[in-house]
């Protein structure tokens, strides 16, 4: 089994802003997401992105005015972030997400964690300690955002194989195999080469949480307004200080 950052590297890094349409569209989707929930500076103007990958939500965080600490352990998404944007109020970090709060020098008022970013961690203790530091840094009245999806609940059988994406070039399917506390995720991108079809795969293992389980989490690490939701099976929480 590759790790995250062996995953990414072998299989996802090369597709995944193809996986959304393009840069621009997940651009285009975060800044919706954002205005959509409110999401603007108001105090210290400092956000942390953690998982940023090429910025889909650096960006437009970036765009609206925030000053954005964008961390990640994938060097090419983050060498496309720094290429899709010339904004001097970004920092890129190449670290593990956990750490961020040793690369900020005073607390900022957002902190997000997004597109199924914290089913990466190792473990649901790993969560915690996340959880627990993203209190502890956040400013008063801070927010956290997460979005992930929800695979608490188990497909079966012939539900288990999906289709991601797919063009003249590139066919990406995915298998999911359940554990009780995490899902096998086996990825396979199919490119066309030279008239040939070539095959890359690789399997890495997302953690199964519920909204319920977040929730009382990030209840009890200190957070003092919770407001959560799930559409189509993607879980999106906002926690305040």
């Amino acid at each position: 089994m590759a790790t995250v950052e062996e995953h990414y590297e072998k299989v996802l890094s090369d597709v995944y802003a193809w996986m959304f349409g393009g840069i621009e569209s997940g651009i285009k989707m975060n800044a919706s997401f954002f205005q959509k929930h409110g999401i603007k500076p108001a105090r210290s103007g400092m956000a942390v992105d953690l998982g940023a990958g090429c910025g889909f939500q650096s960006i437009p965080l970036s765009q609206i005015g925030y000053s954005v600490t964008a961390i990640d352990l994938d060097s090419n998404l983050l060498n496309e972030l720094a290429k899709n944007s010339c904004r001097s109020n970004i920092k890129v970090v190449r670290d593990d997400l956990v750490n961020f709060d040793v690369h900020i020098n005073e607390n900022p008022e957002l902190i997000i964690c997004m597109t199924d970013t914290i089913v990466h961690l190792e473990s649901k203790n790993r969560v915690i300690s996340l959880f627990e530091k993203v209190v502890v840094s956040l400013e008063d009245s801070g927010q956290f955002i997460i979005t992930f999806r929800d695979l608490s609940y188990e497909l079966s059988e012939l539900e288990r194989f999906m289709p991601v994406k797919s063009d003249d070039n590139i066919i990406f399917t995915c298998f999911l195999e359940y554990e009780p506390e995490t899902v096998k995720v086996h990825d396979l991108v199919y490119r066309k080469e030279g008239g040939r079809w070539n095959l890359n795969k690789s399997y890495y293992r997302k953690l199964r949480l519920s909204k319920e389980w977040v929730d009382t989490q990030l209840s009890r690490v200190g957070f003092t307004q919770i407001r959560s939701a799930i559409d189509k099976g993607v879980v999106t929480v906002i926690a305040t200080k």
